[in-house]
């Protein structure tokens, strides 16, 4: 800092107003890249990793996504009447716990199981058989419990190629309404709970810092489902909303953990951190473009599994969802201290 120089700090109202006025709400996701850079990104992050197979895979399995999301179509999304009625009851348009799901999903899955058999490892050779010849019973049983967090009956082996299927299905849909109302005005927007997509009403992966246009610094939660990225102000937890209690953690923070000022230092200037709330007792990991603009939310949570441990060693409980890779006892969908109701 400049000796002499004046900082002014806004106050939580105030930073709140001027995110809301000048800050894009949503971010979308782009049909032509999306899972390639998601693909990109855990190439990179699989090299000389712990976890460079599993890693490796899911690059697979994202490469496989985007050649699906491109050839995805004709199926049923929510007319111009279901999107004002949802938004009139705040209300996410497309409810992944409810949304009627179209059989085109199965043909994702199978075609995504049939590309990720080439060249997957042969521990995983029989899921993807099996998935392959699944009936439609088995698969809505899988997708039930994946969309409402209850793991009773959830195949974990099969559980990321199932929901690497649905992540396709709701991507397209999600992008197939804002094509079917392009120059109608902004089919999405904010719904009464804003810790949950404002599109599918699912839980975050992670946060995002953005680097570019009205956007540069401003956080955005990342939806685990459809990819959607909606903003909230960084001086919020995620989960409660609460403003007075956050505190950052980091991989590198913790080679200092004898130096509590050179470890927040570190924490300070993390690519990945893991935001924590003392009110709540929950975390929400956060990747952040200006220190390297090739972060990916759901790619940089797999590769950063190491933080959720030395997070969960403080007693702090993880909120976000990784469909790639579920661990432990999720919430159920109605555990959010803010869910909305009818």
């Amino acid at each position: 800092m400049v000796a002499g120089a004046t900082v002014r700090v806004m106050s939580p109202e105030e930073i709140s107003a001027r995110a809301a006025g000048e800050t894009a709400f949503l971010h979308w996701p782009e049909r032509a890249t999306f899972f390639a850079e998601r693909e990109m990104r855990l190439r990179q992050l699989s090299r000389g990793h712990a976890m460079g197979d599993f890693l490796a895979f899911t690059a697979d399995l994202a490469h496989a996504q985007q050649a699906q999301l491109q050839a995805l179509q004709g199926v049923p999304i929510p007319d111009g009447r279901a999107i004002d009625e949802a938004a009139r009851r705040g209300l996410p348009p497309l409810p992944a716990s409810d949304w009627p799901r179209d059989p085109a999903w199965h043909r994702v899955l199978r075609a995504l199981a049939s590309d990720l058999q080439a060249h997957a490892p042969a521990g995983a050779s029989p899921t993807l058989q099996r998935l392959a010849n699944a009936d439609e019973v088995f698969l809505e049983r899988q997708a039930d419990a994946l969309l409402t967090g209850v793991m009773a009956g959830l195949d974990l082996a099969s559980a990321p190629i199932v929901a690497g299927a649905l992540q396709v299905y709701w991507t397209h849909m999600v992008l197939a309404v804002r094509e079917h109302h392009q120059g109608q005005g902004q089919p999405f927007g904010r719904i009464d709970d804003e810790t949950v997509c404002p599109c599918c009403g699912s839980r975050p992966t992670a946060s995002i810092t953005r680097t570019s246009g009205d956007s540069l610094g401003q956080r955005y939660l990342h939806c685990s489902l459809c990819g959607m990225q909606w903003h909230m102000v960084r001086i919020k937890c995620p989960h409660c909303l609460g403003t007075k209690s956050l505190s950052y953690h980091s991989l590198d923070a913790a080679e200092q953990s004898n130096d509590a000022e050179a470890s927040a230092a570190r924490a300070a200037l993390a690519t990945v951190q893991a935001e924590a709330c003392d009110d709540c007792g929950h975390y929400l990991k956060m990747v952040h473009t200006d220190r390297d603009p090739f972060v990916e939310p759901v790619a940089d949570d797999l590769a950063s599994l190491t933080l959720d441990l030395l997070v969960s060693e403080t007693g702090k409980q993880r909120t976000g969802v990784n469909l790639m890779l579920l661990f432990g006892e999720p919430e159920p969908p109605d555990a959010s201290p803010h869910a909305g109701g009818d």
